[in-house]
Formats: structure tokens, C-alpha cells, sequence
């Protein structure tokens, strides 16, 4: 029986071709695996020589806020948003095992017995690298969260046209 040999399409080729190395992951999530996993890909990808943007918003902007920073907020309910979600990199809690933090201790335990780096080594690694970062704009307003209380590093405050902008040309397109 003989095989069939197929070739990729002219337009599949053409397009492969065209389409630059970028990779754009939306960063929904502030847990601590979820956000591991995002700047491993991130920085992975940036080692690779790909283009990498990432796009913070809703809990996902806990990660790229200072170490212990609130909502500075008029209103109550976006003060008591900022209240409970404080920022910073190295207190993010595990999506599952939690344990009221006992988890994400042993995580941590295991991570650097291991010598893994934890997210904010990552994250300085990302910058490093080149890796651009986008905090949403809209979210930033819903939870009360002022530009002051964002870590340094943080490329740009838009809104998700500027992320769709990105991500029409990318070649990964990824959301965590």
C-alpha cells in the first residue's frame, strides 16, 4: 500500500512565514502556580528570542503590584477590594491546596530545596529578558488601583485594544 504524501497548504506556508515569533499571554489570574506557569512561558519564550507581551488585569494585577500595596480609593467597595487583595509577587496563594497558606509554604519549601526560582525572581528575569508588560486600565479603575502602587518595570496602562493590537500578530496567543 502506498502512502499518501501531503503537502501544507500554499496559504498555511505563506502564512507561517509572515507571522512574526511573539508570544501574548492575558495574566487573569493572581495565583501563585498559575502565575508561575505564565512567566515560565514568558521568559521561556523571551529566551527563544520571541517578541513577549503580558497583559495584567483583574487578580492578575496583584503579581505586578508592590510588595503590600492597597487601593488608595475614595469609595469603600474598591478600598475594601484593595484591602483584600494586597499586592506583591511573593504572597500569592496556591489555585488549589491553599490550606489558609500552609500549601503555598510547602510549595515554597519544595521550590527552593529544589532551586526553583519563585515568581519574583521570574517576574525580574521577564524584564530582564524584555518582556512587555500591560496593566489594564479598566481594571486598574474598577479596583481603585493608582499607577503608584504598580511595581517598576510596568511598560504601559492600556486597555484591551492595545492587547488585541498584540495579540492580532502574535504567534501565540495564550490567557491564565
Amino acid at each position: 500500500m502506498n502512502a499518501i504524501k501531503t503537502e501544507p497548504s500554499v496559504a498555511l506556508a505563506e502564512l507561517q512565514e509572515t507571522k512574526p515569533d511573539s508570544v501574548t499571554i492575558v495574566v487573569l489570574s493572581g495565583d501563585m502556580d498559575k502565575a508561575m506557569a505564565a512567566f515560565i512561558i514568558a521568559t521561556g519564550a523571551a529566551a527563544m528570542g520571541m517578541k513577549v507581551t503580558m497583559f495584567f488585569t483583574f487578580w492578575g494585577l496583584n503579581i505586578i503590584r508592590k510588595q503590600g500595596a492597597t487601593s488608595s480609593a475614595k469609595d469603600w467597595l474598591r478600598r475594601l477590594f484593595g484591602w483584600m487583595n494586597p499586592g506583591g509577587a511573593a504572597d500569592l496563594p496556591l489555585s488549589r491546596f491553599h490550606f489558609g497558606g500552609l500549601g503555598t509554604t510547602m510549595m515554597k519549601k519544595v521550590m527552593k530545596d529544589n532551586k526553583m526560582p519563585g515568581i519574583p525572581e521570574l517576574l525580574e528575569t521577564a524584564q530582564d529578558l524584555g518582556v512587555k508588560m500591560i496593566a489594564c486600565t479598566t481594571t486598574l479603575g474598577m479596583m481603585g488601583i493608582s499607577k503608584d502602587t504598580l511595581i517598576d518595570g510596568v511598560d504601559q496602562l492600556a486597555g484591551v485594544t492595545t492587547y488585541l493590537a498584540e495579540a492580532r500578530h502574535g504567534s501565540v496567543n495564550l490567557f491564565i
